[in-house]
């Protein structure tokens, strides 16, 4: 398999050294054996990866400002759970945007540390949705999607042209009533209902550079069909059915298909995924399922049994380290 490979993409001809076909042999070999570590800790600080070791960041934080995950920010950051309480007293609008903002400080850190980990060229992909919160009365949007992006521009990263996620079964409610926000049939007191999330799409530097007839890159190619269908900017796939159980419908996980587009539309068999967010675990399954090592950072240790059981048959192939 390994030589028709090589001979079939002209690389032993390409390189005559035979230093160089030895070490892109050990390259190929490599590959064809995946590793994967699930580190519970907190991916503000990814002290076990090096600079530059990264290929691809794939996930889906907690989304700022909605209720689900209020508890989540708060036991993370003190400075948030001292707001609400700041909240709570004064209902004033000066500290909603305080709460807001330290949430998008908290997970900017993660960003940064992102950044550092990626290779040149390395591309990071985040699924965030924008929020809608009636606040002592007073309703707004809380628009993530473009904080993000211009904090990770802060950071460094070249954003690139995002996708829209269109969740066509998702049925959007109004204090458990109907499918409409606002006043019915009447204008102008309605709002905009969102069913629509954002892959957000950055890439770290410079385009990546592969030698000639790459085996690998090869080997990772798509059809023209998902070619045409994955680098289209809108994607209608249904969203993960959550569990009724708390703790499974907190990690609110995307698509396993999601996951897969990105990861094979990004990265090279043999390659680096990380999801400094991990949930459910989701995205390590899928990159162990596509020939990609990965990496994932989950904070809470309630999760352990829910990500062994989505990877329970990949399990042999996935170090546990707890910090």
């Amino acid at each position: 398999m390994l030589c028709t490979n090589l001979v079939g993409f002209g690389l032993i001809n390409h390189f005559p050294s035979t230093a160089k076909v030895k070490a892109l042999v050990q390259r190929y070999i490599e590959a064809m054996h995946t590793q994967h570590r699930i580190i519970i800790g907190n991916s503000q600080q990814m002290t076990e990866l090096d600079n530059d070791s990264v290929q691809l960041m794939v996930t889906s934080p907690p989304y700022p400002m909605i209720v689900m995950w209020d508890e989540l920010f708060c036991k993370a950051d003190p400075k948030i759970a001292e707001l609400f309480q700041k909240l709570d007293a004064n209902g004033s609008k000066e500290t909603v945007r305080q709460i807001y903002d330290s949430m998008h400080d908290h997970l900017a850190k993660v960003w940064q540390e992102t950044y550092r980990v990626l290779v040149d060229g390395g591309i990071a992909c985040i699924n965030i949705g924008d929020a809608t919160r009636t606040v002592n009365g007073r309703f707004q949007l809380y628009p993530n999607h473009s904080r993000i992006t211009e904090v990770c521009e802060k950071i460094g990263f070249i954003t690139l042209p995002y996708i829209l996620w269109k969740k066509p079964t998702n049925k959007p409610a109004y204090k458990g009533k109907g499918a409409f926000l606002g006043s019915g049939f009447l204008p102008p007191n309605a709002y905009v209902t969102l069913d629509c999330e954002f892959i957000l799409l950055f890439r770290k530097g410079k385009l990546r550079k592969f030698p000639p007839k790459d085996a690998l890159r090869y080997e990772s190619v798509f059809t023209k069909v998902q070619r045409d269908e994955w680098f289209s900017q809108i994607w209608a796939l249904k969203g993960t059915r959550q569990s009724a159980i708390e703790m499974e419908r907190r990690t609110a996980a995307y698509p396993e298909e999601i996951a897969e587009r990105l990861i094979r539309m990004f990265s090279v068999k043999g390659e680096v995924v990380l999801d400094p967010f991990l949930g459910s675990g989701t995205t390590v399954k899928v990159a162990i399922e596509n020939g990609r090592n990965s990496i994932g950072y989950e904070t809470d240790k309630n999760l352990l049994p829910v990500i062994t059981k989505k990877i329970s048959h990949h399990a042999a192939d996935v170090e546990i380290i707890h910090r």
